[in-house]
């Protein structure tokens, strides 16, 4: 799987996560009647949407994703294209985050309620990644992919011959 494409994926999913954690702790703080939670979230909420545009902000990649674009192995053949199995054994934690984390929605909503936020801040953290690998691979001529590796291993990319842009001034 191409990791641009990866990374895209996982926004939509941490997105996703939070918006289904959200309605799961405003249910079940309107279960326990509790309407003041609901506004100490909407507030967490707010917050960490500001956070996460903060600093996600910039267009060029990440010190972390630099770092995983530099120890790319390079290959002069393309991958096999898993991309289910890629998005499993990478982003297998954030579905057990959720579903923990929603299962105690209507016992303890608090808990529901500020992992929504860390989805939110994750989300817009990485919104503009996936910009910044593309430009990498444009001006490098190269192509990201996301490496098959253990599911509790670090990510690996491998770096493939691509199409380099030619711009004339």
């Amino acid at each position: 799987m191409r990791f641009g494409d990866f990374l895209r994926t996982a926004v939509l999913l941490f997105a996703g996560a939070a918006t289904t954690l959200g309605v799961a702790a405003v249910a079940g703080a309107q279960a326990r009647d509790e309407p003041t939670l609901v506004y100490l979230a909407l507030g967490w909420w707010t917050a960490a949407a500001l956070i996460g545009g903060w600093l996600g902000r910039r267009r060029s990649a990440s010190p972390g994703m630099a770092r995983l674009m530099s120890s790319a192995r390079t290959t002069p053949l393309l991958p096999e294209l898993e991309p289910g199995t890629v998005i499993f054994n990478r982003l297998w934690a954030l579905a057990v985050f959720t579903v923990l984390t929603g299962a105690v929605a209507f016992l303890l909503p608090q808990v529901t309620a500020i992992a929504v936020g860390y989805a939110i801040v994750l989300a817009l953290l990485w919104r503009n990644q996936a910009a910044a690998v593309a430009a990498v691979e444009e001006r490098d001529g190269v192509r990201f992919y996301v490496d098959r590796s253990s599911p509790f291993g670090p990510t690996k990319l491998l770096r493939t011959p691509g199409f380099r842009r030619v711009v004339e001034g």
